[in-house]
C-alpha cells in the first residue's frame, strides 16, 4: 500500500517510523511499475507534480501553445519537468542553482532560468512568455510569473519558498484571462490520488528517477532537514528507516 500527504510526519504521526496507525481511507495501492523505495523517490512531491500538470492540461494548456516555466525546479517538484517533457512540452526550469544546470536538463529542462529574473517585486503585467506555469515558490516569484504567462495561460500554484504573501494584481486574470490553479496535496480526495499515480507509473523514467533521488538513514535525516531548509538539497530524499548508519 501507498500513503502520502493527509499531514503524516506533520500533524500525524509516523512519518518516519517503520509502523504506523493511520486511517485506512488515505491508504492506496501501490502501483506495480513502483517498488516502495521508488514511490517514496516520488513521494508528496511528485504526486503533487502530477496534480500540477493535470491542471495545466485540464485548463487548455496543450504543448503547442508554448514553453511551460517551472519554479523551484531543483526540489522535489521539479520531477515536474520529466512528466512535461514526456508528454511533449518545452520546459523553462528556474533555479538559484547554477550548479544544477546539467542536472535539469537531465530530467526534462529545456532552458535553465536564473530565479533572480523573478524573484524581485515586478511589474503588474509583463511580456507574454510562457504558455504555462508549475509554481512552488510563492511571494514575489508566482506574482511576476503570472504577470508574464500568454493569454489564456494557467499557472498551477503548489508552494511557499519564497513565502506565503502574494504581492500581484489582479491585471493578469482580468486583462489576459489568466488562471491561477490551487494545487492541495495533503488533502486531497482519493479519486484524484489514484489518477495521478496511475500517471506517475505512466510516465516516470525510472532511471531518471535514480538520479532525482538521494538514500538516507534515519539518523542522517536531521542534518539532511537542515540542508533541505538551507537549499542545498537535489530533487527527492528517501529515509530507510531499516537501514543504520554505518560506524
Amino acid at each position: 500500500m501507498l500513503l502520502d500527504g493527509w499531514g503524516v510526519g506533520e500533524t500525524h504521526w509516523g512519518g518516519l517510523a517503520q509502523k504506523a496507525k493511520v486511517k485506512s481511507e488515505w491508504l492506496q495501492p501501490l502501483p506495480a511499475a513502483f517498488t516502495a523505495a521508488q514511490a517514496m523517490a516520488l513521494g508528496t512531491a511528485g504526486c503533487t507534480a502530477m496534480l500540477c500538470v493535470m491542471a495545466l492540461e485540464a485548463h487548455g494548456v496543450t504543448p503547442d501553445k508554448g514553453e511551460i516555466l517551472v519554479t523551484g525546479a531543483g526540489g522535489g517538484v521539479g520531477v515536474a519537468l520529466q512528466l512535461l517533457k514526456k508528454l511533449g512540452y518545452r520546459t523553462v526550469a528556474s533555479t538559484g542553482r547554477a550548479s544544477e544546470a546539467d542536472y535539469l536538463r537531465r530530467i526534462g529542462a529545456d532552458t535553465i532560468l536564473d530565479r533572480a529574473e523573478l524573484s524581485a517585486p515586478g511589474k503588474p503585467l509583463g511580456k507574454e512568455r510562457w504558455a504555462g506555469a508549475i509554481d512552488s515558490v510563492g511571494s514575489h516569484t508566482l506574482a511576476n510569473v503570472c504577470a508574464q504567462i500568454k493569454y489564456g495561460g494557467a499557472v498551477a500554484a503548489c508552494g511557499l519558498a519564497q513565502g506565503l504573501d502574494l504581492p500581484a494584481s489582479v491585471a493578469p486574470f482580468i486583462l489576459r484571462g489568466v488562471t491561477l490553479c490551487a494545487i492541495d496535496s495533503v488533502r486531497r480526495p482519493m479519486p484524484d490520488r489514484l489518477i495521478a499515480w496511475e500517471r506517475l507509473a505512466e510516465l516516470i523514467d525510472l532511471s531518471t528517477l535514480d538520479a532525482m533521488s538521494t538514500t538516507l538513514t534515519l539518523p542522517e535525516a536531521i542534518g539532511a532537514a537542515s540542508d533541505l531548509l538551507a537549499g542545498k538539497i537535489r530533487g527527492r530524499v528517501v529515509v530507510n528507516i531499516a537501514r543504520q548508519l554505518r560506524s
